[in-house]
Order: C-alpha cells, then structure tokens, then sequence
C-alpha cells in the first residue's frame, strides 16, 4: 500500500520548518512546492530560477525520467509562498531554486535529512504523522491523493506526475479506502442509509433467542 500524509498531516508538515531562519524558509518553501506539485526529488533538486513562473498561468518546469519535459501549474498559495521565498533567494549566489550555504543545489540525502527534521518537528502536533515512514516520494504520493479525491481522473494525474503510463498511476486507486467507500454508497439501493453497517448492540442476544 502506498503511504501518503493526509490534509492535516501535510498542514503539520508544512508548518514545522523554523521561519525565523533562512533554512526554515527555505524548506516550508520546499514543501510546499513538493506537495502541491509532486515533483520527484531529482527534479527538485534540480530546479533553477528559470524553471518556475510565477505571472499568469504560474507553473513549475522540470525535466523527469527519460528526459521528459513537462510543466505543472501552481495553485494561488503555491505562488504567494514562492513569491516571498524567491525576494530572499535571489539575494544569494547560485541559480539553484532551493540552495545549499554557498547557492548549490541541494543533493537528494540533504532533502531527506531536512523532512526527517521536519517530520519530527510536526509529530509534536500531528501524532498521526509519528507512524508513517515518511520520504520525499511519500510527499510525491500526497499529491497524487489530493488530486484523486478532489475528482481528478486518473490519466489527468498519470500526466500530472509524469508517468508515461496509466498503469503506473493506477495504485492510487487502491491507496485510499474512502475512495472505495465512496463508490460502494453510490451503488446502494434508495432510502439506504451510507456507511458501512453496524449491527444492534443486542442482536447476538436476539440470535440466541431463535
């Protein structure tokens, strides 16, 4: 099954970097690009200045596996956090959107260090997000779950996440039980109430009677 972090595991997330401190700006930055968009963590790491718009029709543009280019749109507060992020970040040396200390990229092992920091941080007020095994693909999985239960067909997300087929995006159709719930309601008979069904508290009582 795949792990993914549910909506108030992914607000805890993105609120446990210390703003007070460029790094702590950085990664809320970082996360919240992550999540929204699902980049992949090579394409994260590799992203420029030049790589994300920020005017109308704002999207990121990266290069995935197989050296695919494909460009994904950001939402409204994706814009607004990167807007403030890159006002700092241009005043440092490098071209890398999200730097190390002397403006290069970060490398993948740096990215998992900071979310494990990160999600350690955000276990203190989420305690849900404590049993998860948290990755930066499980970010990728996130976003892939949000578009799924917002209605997004399955071959727009396949698109979205840059996978050259379907079949590699059909497993979040199996990640998620209030999905099949969803659809087991909307099969039920008139007048049935939703739900899955929970006997009267005395029925074995009532069983032993007949």
């Amino acid at each position: 099954m795949l792990e993914f972090l549910t909506p108030a595991e992914s607000d805890a997330l993105i609120a446990a970097p210390d703003r007070t401190r460029w790094t702590g700006r950085r990664d809320h930055a970082l996360l919240v690009l992550a999540i929204q968009t699902g980049l992949r963590i090579s394409e994260l790491t590799s992203l420029t200045y030049a790589d994300i718009r920020l005017g109308v029709g704002a999207n990121v543009t990266c290069t995935g596996k197989g050296r695919r280019t494909r460009s994904t749109p950001l939402t409204s507060t994706t814009v607004a956090v990167m807007t403030g992020y890159l006002a700092e970040r241009r005043a440092r040396p490098g071209e890398a959107l999200f730097c190390g200390p002397r403006g290069q990229h970060l490398s993948p092992d740096a990215l998992e260090h900071r979310l494990k920091i990160h999600v350690a941080t955000a276990a203190a007020e989420c305690v849900s997000i404590a049993d998860k095994h948290v990755t930066m693909h499980t970010l990728r999985h996130t976003a892939a779950m949000t578009l799924l239960t917002h209605g997004v067909d399955i071959s727009v997300i396949a698109l979205w996440l840059g996978h050259q087929h379907t079949q590699s995006t059909d497993a979040y159709l199996h990640a998620d039980m209030a999905i099949k719930q969803a659809a087991i309601d909307r099969t039920r008979p008139p007048n049935t109430d939703p739900g899955t069904y929970q006997p009267e508290p005395d029925i074995l009582a009532w069983l032993a009677t007949l």
